[in-house]
């Protein structure tokens, strides 16, 4: 086994390779190319240190990136790990020793990773390595042609899209996004440039919309879909996907995130789409997981945070 740095400009077949062959039996997962995964790396808070191969005779089997995100202050790092399914047994340790030396020698003080919970082995490898999970978040989905109307949505709300193009309207949602997400989980607020590279540079949606909540003229929510053509093409489905959604504390509990989710599902429909997906923190201090259910998303995969000190 030869664990090596990774060569910008060099290896990134490698790393995507490894990546699809590690996610291939993943159901929320489908192929990416060499052109989106450099697309991905151009978001502005990328960390390009950090990234390792792992070869097994010459080939690369393995991959780790040890992320630093230089805004975080909390001086919390995070690991992703991938291993082609036959070498996991022989090569996971070494890549996750590998980066959290990588880590603390970058001055980290704490580290995050990530499984499934029917991920056994890598459970077993992080607990083994002094990781405790501490969080639990769930992959939703709701069939858009059994959805429930009259869910409790506030009526009073206008609804309208964000223009990309219009910097105004990109300083808004930045605004209510970290607004909306202040007291959640592993906070950083993001940056204008972060939210602009996000709406304008996706790599994986065709579509990608964002639509405002007007409640007396003033914006106190937004949601966000995508629908990700390669996705339902490779797992022949017709899914979309609500990447984001929030409300402005002062205005929940009063109809406005069912408002938001209705129409999203109105924009997915209209699309030919027939299944909404979503991500969520179990233990979101919104308790949005019991909107979901009231307006017919249920759980489908549940994702472990695990952490570490250094």
């Amino acid at each position: 086994m030869n664990i090596r740095r990774f060569v910008h400009g060099a290896d990134e077949p490698i790393w995507v390779d490894v990546l699809n062959k590690h996610y291939a039996d993943r159901e929320d997962w489908r192929a990416i190319t060499v052109e989106e995964f450099l697309l991905e790396a151009k978001a502005p808070d990328f960390d390009f240190e950090g990234r390792f191969v792992g070869e097994s005779d010459g080939r690369p089997v393995g991959v780790v990136h040890a992320n630093v995100d230089k805004l975080r202050t909390d001086m919390k790092g995070s690991i992703r790990l991938c291993v082609i399914p036959e070498f996991r047994s022989s090569v996971n340790q070494q890549l996750l020793d590998t980066a959290l030396r990588e880590l603390k020698a970058r001055g980290m003080v704490a580290a995050q990773a990530w499984a499934d919970s029917d991920q056994a082995d890598r459970i077993q490898l992080l607990e083994g390595s002094g990781f405790r999970s501490v969080r639990v978040f769930s992959t939703m989905e709701a069939d858009l042609d059994k959805t429930p109307q009259d869910v409790g949505e506030n009526r009073q709300v206008h609804i309208r899209p964000l223009r990309k193009d219009v910097d105004e309207d990109v300083v808004l949602f930045n605004r209510l996004d970290n607004e909306s997400f202040r007291e959640h989980f592993n906070y950083r607020p993001d940056t204008v440039e972060e939210t602009r590279h996000h709406l304008l540079n996706n790599p994986y949606f065709r579509e990608q919309e964002v639509f405002f909540a007007l409640l007396g003229g003033e914006s106190v929510g937004y949601v966000g879909v995508g629908i990700d053509d390669k996705y339902n093409l490779e797992k022949k489905v017709k899914a979309g996907e609500i990447f984001t959604i929030g409300v402005l504390k002062p205005f929940r509990r009063t109809g406005i995130g069912a408002r938001l989710l209705l129409h999203a599902f109105e924009i997915l429909r209209a699309k030919g789409m027939n299944k909404a997906i979503l991500g969520v923190d179990d233990a979101n201090p919104t308790e949005a997981i019991m909107l979901y259910e009231r307006v017919g998303f249920s759980a489908k995969r549940k994702h472990l945070t695990f952490e570490r000190e250094l």
